[in-house]
């Protein structure tokens, strides 16, 4: 089982509009409403491909029940720590060719207490997961402390720990021994400070990052692939060119597709094969992780994996 430690989820509204023009009234083609935050996505991404994982997360007021109902009726497994503030819920504009508009809510504020249930959360499931993943955006009121003592417990188990997020939140990670990370190329090149434009410039921030102790990194770059870097091995992940519906949540699968694999036991190539898969069969459609398995198998056939 996989768990998933998502501490900023929401309500994600994805909007399908014909063209985006501000100022003007619009009429919506189509309306999803899903649970959603990164780490949802990534448990849906891992149930779309036959796996088994376990959300947790903070989740408050009226929006919280409705998170809960709406990931309970897209089979997600979850287990929610209660707060007395409200779930934010996430607007996405999705115009012509893909392009998306994202207004993403800042989060409902947690305290300290919050952050000590959650973490007691973890401290109860931990035992019966083989592999753990940490979602998203910090909630308001969170500090990197939280986010650190977090990691502690995880790392403490000896189980892989994979951390998916941006800012200061990404610095913490990194500077966490044992942790495993996964970032687009905006992500890293911020706390990096240097500019991740193409494959050539992600192989130079992934051994910035093996020179830190990272134990495995991965960095995507959309069209450009994706490049892994391990202490056993460095590969480059192209995949195919698809027609593009909507690419949010593509990130998000991606890393399913990737501690999936990686939990059924394959190798790093593999894993990296079936993650650029997972990432691009995403992109077919709207709303994170809802692909299906033969459309992910028929773009996993034609990814590219080469070492470099």
């Amino acid at each position: 089982m996989i768990l998933v430690v998502t501490p900023n989820p929401a309500i994600d509204r994805t909007i399908i509009l014909p063209r985006l023009m501000p100022g003007s009234i619009h009429r919506a083609e189509q309306v999803l409403v899903a649970a959603g935050g990164k780490g949802l996505n990534v448990v849906r991404a891992i149930k779309s491909l036959g796996g088994t994982s376990l959300s947790l997360g903070f989740a408050g007021g009226h929006s919280g029940r409705l998170l809960a109902d709406l990931a309970r009726n897209d089979g997600l497994n979850a287990s929610w720590t209660r707060v007395d503030s409200e779930t934010r819920t996430c607007t996405l504009l999705i115009s012509q060719g893909g392009v998306a508009t994202v207004v993403n809510e800042p989060g409902m504020p947690v305290s300290k207490s919050d952050w000590e249930q959650l973490q007691a959360e973890v401290r109860k499931y931990i035992s019966a997961a083989s592999l753990v993943c940490v979602c998203g955006s910090l909630p308001p009121g969170s500090s990197d402390e939280d986010l650190r003592a977090l990691l502690n417990i995880l790392v403490e188990t000896g189980k892989p720990v994979w951390v998916d997020t941006s800012g200061s939140a990404l610095d913490t990670a990194i500077a966490c021994p044992g942790i495993c990370i996964k970032v687009n190329s905006d992500e890293i090149s911020t706390v990096l400070g240097v500019k991740i434009k193409d494959a050539s410039s992600a192989k130079r921030a992934l051994s910035m990052l093996v020179e830190r102790g990272v134990t495995a990194s991965v960095i995507t770059l959309g069209a450009g692939g994706a490049l892994l870097a391990t202490s056993d091995g460095r590969w480059h992940a192209q995949a195919p060119v698809v027609s593009v519906v909507s690419t949010v949540g593509s990130g998000d699968s991606f890393l399913g597709g990737l501690v999936n694999a990686l939990d059924g036991g394959k190798g790093w190539p593999e894993a990296l094969r079936d993650a650029a898969a997972a990432g691009t069969a995403n992109a077919l459609s709207i709303g994170g992780g809802r692909f299906t398995s033969q459309e992910f198998n028929n773009i996993r056939d034609q990814v590219q994996i080469r070492t470099w």
